[in-house]
């Protein structure tokens, strides 16, 4: 990616506010809410409190949401991502188009970039989708926890994963491994948005890159923040991370 499209930003670090629900592959989510001491009451009671209290902190945190993106930065316009996605197709097509690729969706993630990038691409292409984590419950672990596998068969295929960050990579290089493992005869990655800084897993690089961003809290165009704001059209940083 040329230097002129990567966007200087503060490395300042803050906390960010404690309540999350719903969050993808790389941050964690609390126990639902739940609450206590109710010797007295009966089954149904505690369910229905918990219930109240799990709607109360979903409000709560829709309103969170709405402030964080009032006081967010924007790192990209929606002009400067699709012109970021017109290079990628046009890489893609050049790298793969005689190739008869299958393109698979990374989700939850991926699927903005991936419809964005499918529909931009001008020669016979595949498409299908994987869904899986490396987290449950804690944080760590290299396994992955699948939820969806391919449809496909990748045995022979030329694969190309689309996913919407290069963060850590870790999780992304599991599912590139995985994809050799099913026999597929090559494996390309294409991530919209690529974070700079040192955390990498060893020797992990995408083959098509949208854009860079300095290493902050980012969401918009598939990114959330605790599973909202995928539907952005721009790419933002939460103020302070």
């Amino acid at each position: 990616v040329p230097r002129s499209e990567i966007k200087e930003s503060s490395n300042e670090k803050s906390l960010l506010p404690a309540a999350t629900i719903g969050c993808e592959v790389d941050r964690a989510s609390p126990e639902a809410p739940t609450v206590g001491a109710l010797t007295s009451w009966g089954r149904s009671e505690r369910v229905n409190m918990s219930d109240e209290a799990r709607l109360m902190n979903d409000n709560d945190l829709v309103q969170e949401a709405r402030e964080v993106l009032a006081a967010a930065d924007q790192l990209y316009t929606r002009r400067e991502i699709e012109t970021a996605l017109d290079r990628m197709a046009a890489d893609i097509g050049q790298a793969l188009g005689a190739a008869d690729p299958l393109l698979l969706c990374v989700m939850t993630g991926g699927l903005v970039p991936t419809s964005e990038l499918f529909t931009r691409l001008e020669f016979p292409v595949q498409l299908d989708y994987l869904h899986a984590t490396r987290y449950q419950g804690t944080r760590g672990g290299s396994e992955l926890k699948w939820i969806t596998r391919p449809s496909q068969s990748l045995q022979g295929r030329t694969v190309l994963v689309v996913d919407d960050i290069l963060d850590e990579g870790l999780t992304l290089a599991a599912i590139l491994a995985y994809c050799h493992e099913q026999g597929a005869s090559a494996v390309y990655s294409a991530v919209l948005v690529e974070k700079l800084h040192k955390r990498r897993a060893s020797g992990l690089t995408a083959d098509f890159v949208g854009v860079q961003v300095e290493d902050r809290y980012v969401f918009g165009y598939g990114m959330d923040y605790h599973g909202y704001w995928r539907n952005v059209r721009g790419i933002y940083a939460v103020s302070g991370s």
